[in-house]
């Protein structure tokens, strides 16, 4: 079966696997969503992200990416929420002067820019905006 929203498919992956309790979950790739993991990483909402390769004799049919999910010392996710926001039904886009901040910017908004995907904070300092792909606190 094909998967309409592959982003929204991913973070719900995430979502999914802190709720359970899990330490690595694995994901579809795309290079979306290896830039978005490789931000959750820099960001440390994640421990790390690793693309797995394909592997026939492994049952590896096409590239994943494995992601290690981070906890507190007291077993709570570090991640609270995570929210698709510009979806492929509606897609939402923003500019440079109206970049959201995520609760008072302890969280971060992930914006896809011609600059390439980053940040909240790294767009308002290159004065760029672009597509709101999800929020993350």
């Amino acid at each position: 079966m094909s998967v309409s929203d592959p982003i929204a498919d991913a973070l719900t992956k995430i979502r999914n696997a802190y709720r359970a309790g899990h330490t690595q979950v694995i994901i579809n790739h795309n290079k979306l969503m290896e830039a978005i993991v490789k931000i959750l990483a820099d960001e440390n909402f994640i421990n790390s992200g690793q693309v797995l390769e394909r592997d026939p004799e492994n049952k590896i049919n096409y590239k994943r990416i494995l992601v290690n999910l981070r906890y507190t010392n007291n077993g709570q996710p570090i991640i609270q929420g995570l929210e698709r926001i510009s979806k492929p039904g509606r897609r939402v886009y923003v500019k440079s002067d109206n970049l959201p901040s995520v609760y008072n910017n302890t969280g971060c908004a992930i914006i896809s820019t011609s600059n390439g995907v980053m940040v909240d904070r790294d767009a308002r300092i290159k004065r760029v905006g672009g597509e709101y792909v999800c929020r993350v606190w």
